[in-house]
Parts: structure tokens; C-alpha cells; sequence
């Protein structure tokens, strides 16, 4: 019955480390993404030979398909002839299995996470930027304020709601990570990148255990 169905879900080891994969692979993808997203809108948000050039190849990220995606960075990925391994050996770096090493491979999968969707933060930041007031900026120049501190005391103060909606929505979004984890992983190697989402896909259609996938 439901209860039985929450009592074994709960008590699985398996469901708690897929919880603190989800947690831990949500929280570096959404504060990565916090971050450059920020940093590019107020880049871009400055006037430069070739801006709109900028924001078009920002937005190609967003318009690829997940699953293609997570193809395309499996290639970048592989140990043998992936482009990354190429590079890193190219420059005297140390090599990595990547997806294929169970230590690696929720950050490999973090990388393409941020790749994708940190230009989504930046757009919506961007369009915070836009909207703001020159008063307070202006003022602040006549008062001898340095650019460093127009940024941190009037800008950023100004455009913190905006970022903070942008941080909401992706954080919720992230959670619900699923297309990319299973087109590059399927949840593996073993466990290692197992997510609740890919959990409960795999009790639902894999296991056919349903009333324990709703839990999920």
C-alpha cells in the first residue's frame, strides 16, 4: 500500500544517495551558473565593437537540444579520442575517464549543465541591466565613486532582485535535471551520477515498481 511504499523508498540507501547527488549536482550547476551568468550580463551590458555578434552565439546553447547535447559533450568526453583528453594532453596536462569515472562524472555532467543554461541567467540579468536607472549611476560618478564601487554599492544592490528571480527559476529547473544525465550517463557508471530523477525513471519503467516511483 502507499505507506509500505514510502516506508521502503525511505529507508533505501540507494534513495538517499540519489537525494544528495541531486542536491550536490544542483547546487554547483545553479552557483556556477550564478555566477558567469552575472559577470557575462555585465560585460555584455557594455557598449563594444561586436555586442550583438555576443549575444546571438549566447544564445545557441539554449536552442540545442538536450539529448544532442549530452552526444556531443560524450565525444568531448571520451578517454580516447575525445576532444578534452586532446587538449589536456596537448598542454602537459593530466587526463581524466570523465563520465566514465564514477569520481568525476557529476561534475563532468555540471560542465555541460553550466554550458547550456548559464547563458539563460545571463539573459535575464541582461534584461534587469536594461531597465535599470542612470540616476543613481550618474550620481555616483559626480561623487567620485570608482567604477569597482558604482558596481558594487549601485549596480549590483539595483539588479539583486532580478538575479534572484534568475537563481529561482533555474535552481527549480535544475532539480528537475533529467535529459542530459541520461543521455550521457543513463545514471552511471554504477550509481555514481544516478539522480532522483533518473531513480525514479528507472523504478517506473525499468522496474515497473510504480507505487515507489511516485514516492520518488
Amino acid at each position: 500500500n502507499g505507506i509500505n511504499s514510502y516506508l521502503r523508498v525511505l529507508g533505501e540507501p540507494r534513495f538517499l544517495d540519489a537525494q544528495g547527488r541531486t542536491f550536490v549536482f544542483t547546487f554547483f550547476a545553479v552557483a556556477i551558473e550564478a555566477v558567469l551568468g552575472v559577470a557575462i550580463a555585465l560585460i555584455l551590458n557594455r557598449a563594444f565593437v561586436g555586442k550583438s555578434l555576443a549575444k546571438l552565439l549566447l544564445l545557441l546553447p539554449l536552442v540545442a537540444t538536450p539529448v544532442a547535447v549530452g552526444i556531443v559533450f560524450n565525444l568531448f568526453y571520451d578517454p580516447t579520442i575525445g576532444l578534452v583528453n586532446y587538449v589536456l594532453k596537448t598542454i602537459g596536462l593530466p587526463q581524466g575517464l570523465w563520465v566514465s569515472d564514477a569520481r568525476s562524472v557529476l561534475m563532468s555532467l555540471v560542465i555541460v549543465d553550466v554550458w547550456q543554461w548559464t547563458p539563460m541567467i545571463t539573459l535575464i540579468v541582461l534584461a534587469g541591466l536594461a531597465g535599470l536607472s542612470e540616476e543613481p549611476v550618474e550620481a555616483a560618478r559626480v561623487d567620485g565613486a570608482s567604477e569597482w564601487q558604482i558596481l558594487r554599492y549601485v549596480t549590483i544592490p539595483m539588479v539583486m532582485p532580478v538575479i534572484l528571480t534568475a537563481v529561482i527559476l533555474r535552481l527549480i529547473d535544475a532539480l528537475k535535471t533529467f535529459d542530459i544525465i541520461f543521455a550521457m550517463t543513463g545514471g552511471g557508471p554504477g550509481y555514481a551520477s544516478e539522480t532522483l530523477n533518473i531513480l525514479g525513471f528507472k523504478y517506473s519503467f525499468e522496474y515497473f515498481r510504480m507505487g515507489q516511483s511516485s514516492v520518488i
